[in-house]
């Protein structure tokens, strides 16, 4: 057969795979409902250390089903090469890096200057608020009720109440409302999650021989009635229960332990091969006992072999405390709770790059700095108790950046501004150019606010802690160049976020789809009520639309008064003086047709106990009430 045939394509036009042709095939791609789910609450970790995106769809449909739940609409997305990886550094790059990071700490030593960065905490009876600065710039707010349990990574010792073979799931009572929602992958021992490498650690003596478990074996493992030890994942939402996992894990500040397994891994974030080596190192020498693993948080780049000996040591100590909790407490009894707020923000922020604590309350000060101590001795320095009088968050003007955080409309330097609204579905984010006018070159203005827009979108999702399906309509671009320029800021800022995120790119339309790991209840769910006036909606009934009912009422109940009835009729109306308002002046007229139309007496008197939206009509004569409109519920 003649090749001619095969080759009237040009050559520029030849298919070549991305990568070449002996590039490997990927790797597992996450199913198409993962994503969205994996949003909707997890881990209070910086990510999962356990591998469950293989089974999550499988569980959710599991999850739903069992408390009555419709699914959750599926999110598509698209799949994106992999990255070519980076070339190893050579050493003498690696060593430059470290001179230069040791070269800026000796000089901000030698100058005096404190890093940028700033935690201020109030400590009040009711709350405490927790918030990160940047160079005077709101970057992270966290709050916390003191009347709140916290049930996210706790661990409990619970009962199993109920197996469901079908579902292949267990309900668990913890001693809430509510039975936790075991699934039975959730029960299998698992490998850790990809974000992590593997490090093969050495042992002093040949490694447990355990019997393998199979779901099959699991009804017989854990009946009815047994107790079992779990730890909450996905803390209630809704109509669901909460969701939980045997496979714990205990975060510290350096290392997370992980009861149960002797996996131990290196966090994939910490990139410098280098780097990866040298804690791979301290890993295999650290003394860690059988039946115990570690994985190395990123929190843990650049430190030294003391700082995780002596993490493994607190971690250690206080499993040991669980453990005895465990055999003395009865079930449904909780073994470990999460830490506060104050003490989970000293061990999530408390960096190199961190500068200050500040603490408005003295028993917290004590408390913080003896946090610290175990830790590092050396870091004690940096916290500071707040003595003025000013409250505190005044002081350091975050009151005034807090009011965006409750607003819906937020405006950006430029003069555009962003429009939020957060529903039971979805998070709806408008941008706007607002007073933005940038002159003849009409493209490059769109392109600048919605460069600033994906910085402020990206911001206020930390700071209102809001999750789940997010949608952003930023200002429509001609151009892909620039949707590109856009979609790569927003991947950008989000980068500092610790929530897991998923996204798409900016569609023609100017709409980025895109899902945020929700740790908890937003910070709007938490310090906002829906209001009992309007329902939630935002909106009431206007005064003109309330005099239209009426008079379409009213000329519904004289059409069908009885003959008996027809001489001196009389009807009174009570309604929200606001509508009395109207009706007496812009339709007056109206009701003096209608009381010579229909031969009858119509007196209006104002309630103001009366809601907008209500009105009642009785018979004047008899004092019987006719007809009650707009009547609310007292929880409504």
């Amino acid at each position: 057969m003649s090749d001619k045939k095969f080759s009237k394509r040009r050559k520029s036009q030849r298919f070549k795979p991305t990568g070449g042709l002996k590039r490997k095939p990927l790797k597992s791609p996450r199913s198409e409902g993962d994503g969205r789910e994996e949003m909707v609450g997890s881990r209070m970790m910086d990510e999962p250390v356990f591998a469950k995106t293989r089974h999550e769809k499988e569980i959710s449909d599991a999850e739903n089903e069992a408390f009555g739940v419709k699914p959750e609409p599926m999110e598509v997305e698209e799949a994106i090469p992999e990255k070519p990886k980076a070339k190893p550094k050579k050493i003498g790059e690696s060593i430059k890096q470290a001179a230069r990071k040791v070269i800026s700490k000796v000089k901000r030593i030698i100058q005096g200057e404190k890093p940028d960065k700033m935690i201020v905490i109030s400590a009040e009876s009711l709350e405490t608020r927790v918030a990160v600065m940047e160079k005077t710039k709101l970057e992270e707010f966290n709050i916390e009720r003191k009347n709140q349990e916290r049930i996210v990574a706790s661990i409990y010792k619970g009962k199993v109440r109920n197996l469901e073979n079908r579902l292949e799931a267990a309900f668990v009572d913890i001693g809430i409302e509510k039975n936790a929602f075991l699934h039975y992958w959730d029960i299998i021992p698992g490998n850790l999650d990809n974000q992590y490498e593997v490090v093969e650690r050495k042992r002093k003596s040949k490694p447990r021989q355990t019997a393998r478990i199979s779901r099959k074996d699991i009804p017989k493992k854990y009946p009815v009635g047994s107790d079992i030890v779990i730890q909450v994942t996905k803390g209630p939402i809704g109509t669901k229960g909460p969701r939980v996992t045997t496979h714990l894990a205990i975060p510290g500040r350096f290392l997370v332990l992980l009861p149960n397994t002797e996996q131990c891994g290196i966090s994939k974030k910490i990139q410098d091969p280098q780097e990866r080596a040298r804690l791979r190192d301290i890993i295999r020498s650290l003394d860690i006992p059988d039946n115990l693993g570690v994985i190395v948080r990123t929190a843990g780049e650049g430190q030294r072999k003391g700082y995780f000996v002596r993490d493994l040591s607190i971690l250690i100590e206080e499993w040991n405390r669980v453990q005895k909790r465990i055999e003395k407490e009865k079930s449904p009894a909780c073994v470990f709770r999460e830490p506060d707020l104050i003490e989970r923000s000293v061990r999530d922020f408390l960096t190199d790059d961190v500068g200050t604590i500040v603490v408005d309350d003295a028993k917290e000060f004590e408390r913080i700095q003896e946090s610290i101590g175990r830790v590092s001795k050396r870091s004690k320095s940096k916290v500071e108790l707040y003595n003025d009088p000013r409250p505190i968050f005044d002081k350091y003007n975050i009151t005034r950046q807090l009011e965006n955080t409750f607003s819906r409309k937020v405006y950006l330097k430029s003069g555009g501004a962003i429009i939020i609204d957060e529903t039971e579905a979805l998070v709806a984010i408008d941008v706007n150019s607002g007073s933005h006018k940038g002159g003849k070159d009409q493209e490059s203005t769109i392109l600048k606010v919605n460069l600033e827009a994906a910085e402020e979108v990206c911001r206020q999702l930390r700071l209102r802690n809001m999750g789940g399906l997010i949608v952003v309509d930023f200002i429509d671009m001609r151009g892909g160049r620039d949707r590109n320029e856009v979609f790569k800021k927003v991947r950008e800022s989000l980068k500092r976020d610790k929530a897991k995120t998923h996204i798409l790119p900016i569609s023609q339309l100017g709409l980025l789809e895109m899902t945020r790991q929700r740790h908890s209840e937003s910070v709007q769910s938490t310090v906002l009520d829906n209001c009992t006036y309007c329902s939630g909606r935002g909106r009431i009934k206007s005064a003109i639309t309330m005099s239209v009912e009426i008079q379409r009422k009213l000329d519904e109940i004289l059409k069908r008064r009885k003959p008996e009835e027809m001489d001196d009729y009389q009807l009174l109306i009570t309604v929200n003086p606001l509508v009395l308002d109207r009706l007496r002046k812009e339709d007056e007229d109206l009701i003096i047709n209608m009381e010579k139309k229909h031969l009858v007496k119509l007196s209006f008197r104002a309630e103001p106990e009366l809601h907008a939206e209500q009105f009642k009509i009785y018979n004047a004569n008899t004092d019987k009430e006719l007809v009650s409109v707009g009547e609310r519920d007292a929880g409504d």
